[in-house]
């Protein structure tokens, strides 16, 4: 492998699923400037609108969201041309 190809800051740090409170640490060299406590050790913070937890492929929930009716109007507009 070529040299200086990876950082070499790697660490452990906390990522926080925001939908449902989950946290899960792992090793990463993402930059924050947010903190987390977990069990009397101090992380490194990110925070994610979606992970393995609360994404619909891997809970087996579909969820589908409907911006001003725009899964209507899709429906609407393809309804014909189902075979």
């Amino acid at each position: 492998m070529k040299k200086g190809l990876h950082p070499e800051n790697y660490r452990l740090v906390a990522f926080k699923d925001m939908s449902n409170e989950v946290v899960f640490i792992t090793r990463s060299c993402v930059n924050t400037k947010e903190t987390l406590e977990v069990e009397g050790v101090t992380y490194p913070l990110v925070k994610v609108e979606i992970s393995n937890t609360s994404h619909p492929f891997y809970t087996g929930k579909t969820k589908i969201v409907d911006t001003a009716g725009r899964v209507d109007m899709f429906y609407q507009r393809y309804k014909s041309r189902k075979k």
